[in-house]
């Protein structure tokens, strides 16, 4: 694919240091990228923040891009899904202490039935327990896994299906 072909292009001149190559990467991502952070920060500044973080990353790491192992867009977009996981894991943290009422508070009964169903997701794959938080946590349908993994749409729903009876089984 041509595209694809210029992107890798622009990602070995930002490895170069090119900052005209990166800005044109930006003009390209940075609304995939705000868009992907805003649907799964649920904030708009929090999501600019990953956009930003995004593109350093990128200006930082270019030169660790294959494309024998993927696409320009693919590589960018799951370093702003990673960073955008990451920050919302951050905040989840601290609304988790807020809403318990601090430390002292961490013994309540939705407390206890978070870290039981935390216990059972993490039991599964990482693979797994990744594809029902993106489906079920981020609100990811399944056409919109299928590209963001990279899988078929069939692979996607086949593994959700065996995932969610893992889970199940786990809580039970």
């Amino acid at each position: 694919m041509a595209e694809d072909a210029d992107e890798v292009h622009l990602l070995q001149r930002v490895a170069g240091g090119d900052e005209e190559a990166l800005l044109a990467l930006y003009r390209r991502y940075a609304p995939r990228v705000h868009g992907l952070a805003r649907r799964i920060l649920r904030d708009g500044h929090e999501a600019k923040d990953v956009v930003q973080e995004t593109f350093l990353r990128i200006w930082n790491k270019a030169e660790r891009f294959d494309p024998t192992l993927g696409r320009p867009g693919t590589w960018i977009l799951t370093i702003a899904h990673r960073l955008a996981l990451k920050r919302l894991k951050a905040l989840s943290a601290w609304a988790l202490l807020e809403e318990d009422g601090g430390v002292e508070g961490v013994g309540t009964e939705a407390h206890l039935e978070k870290l039981w169903v935390n216990g059972a997701l993490g039991a599964l794959e990482p693979e797994e327990r990744r594809l029902l938080e993106l489906a079920y946590f981020q609100g990811y349908s399944h056409s919109e896994l299928a590209l963001l993994l990279g899988w078929p749409l069939g692979t996607v729903k086949s593994r959700l299906r065996r995932a969610l009876a893992k889970l199940e089984a786990k809580l039970r």
